[in-house]
């Protein structure tokens, strides 16, 4: 009876915990998404090539072992089989791994290769990172804007119903144009970020006193939705990316608009010591 009483306490349990995640926001998703740019495609066919290769590997070991445990069990007066030092198996499990690795490295090492040259590119963007939001700069273009959560108050208080981008939308998003090569610097003014958006295929850590480099080339417009990847202190959770991209033309008349203000904020006059706030003017 009290075993009965507890297996239907965990099973409530269960469902009432199913039912509660059922509200949430969160996306699901067991898979890396294949991007917009010919990059994340490249990055999420070797994934998966790489993937399928342990697949088979690990069904071809635990085949076998499950096999051999089964048909030359003791039960049926198996005998093992006493050898020591033999060299063609030694040469066997050297030659198949080193081979396994080496053809699952030679494509990745292109990709690689492709991934780090951004020669050509057409705009240069300097991302900076800020406890805790995003610096904004469009070299040669003068430029230059902050990027801060915009989720209200209220939802990240839990007293009102949670938006479909929780803590994934900002006041100015990043604006790029699509069909365009896209060199982007990654930095800090404080401590280690990491730029991420997955549909571009990779992240860039946003490290204080250098400036890594990456590129990008979005082929489809729309609004493409990241997060710092590096644990930066205790609002770490609170600063998103979004990256918003436009046809060239939608493109140019933003960035004449961006120039016409008369008062962009730059670093300058936004200091660095000031925490970040949200809509009701609290600290996040």
């Amino acid at each position: 009876m009290a075993i009965s009483r507890v297996v239907q306490g965990i099973v409530a349990l269960g469902g009432a915990l199913l039912g509660w995640s059922t509200s949430a926001y969160a996306e699901f998703a067991l898979n890396m998404p294949r991007g917009v740019s010919s990059i994340s495609r490249e990055v999420y066919d070797l994934h998966m090539l790489i993937f399928w290769v342990c697949v088979v590997i690990g069904v071809v070991v635990f085949g076998i072992m499950f096999w051999s445990i089964y048909h030359h069990r003791k039960s049926r007066g198996a005998v093992p089989a006493q050898f020591h030092e033999s060299t063609a198996i030694e040469i066997l499990w050297t030659i198949v791994p080193m081979a396994i690795l080496i053809g699952m490295a030679v494509p990745a090492t292109g990709t690689l290769v492709r991934m780090a040259d951004a020669r050509d590119s057409e705009l240069t963007i300097k991302v900076t990172g800020y406890q805790w939001r995003w610096q904004y700069d469009y070299v040669n273009e003068g430029v230059s804007f902050f990027s801060t959560l915009s989720t209200p108050q209220a939802q990240i208080r839990n007293t009102a119903n949670k938006g479909e981008h929780y803590l994934l939308e900002v006041d100015n998003p990043l604006v790029v144009p699509v069909g365009k090569k896209i060199r982007i610097l990654t930095t800090a003014a404080d401590v280690i970020h990491s730029w991420w958006v997955p549909d571009l295929g990779w992240k860039k850590d946003a490290i204080p006193g250098f400036i890594n480099e990456n590129w990008t080339l979005i082929e489809k417009p729309g609004i493409y939705r990241g997060q710092c990847a590096e644990l930066c202190g205790r609002d770490h959770g609170f600063m998103p990316v979004v990256v918003k991209a436009v046809p060239e033309a939608e493109f140019e008349q933003w960035l004449a608009q961006m120039k016409s203000k008369e008062n962009p904020k730059t670093a300058q006059n936004a200091p660095v010591s000031q925490p970040a706030t949200i809509p009701g003017g609290q600290a996040l």
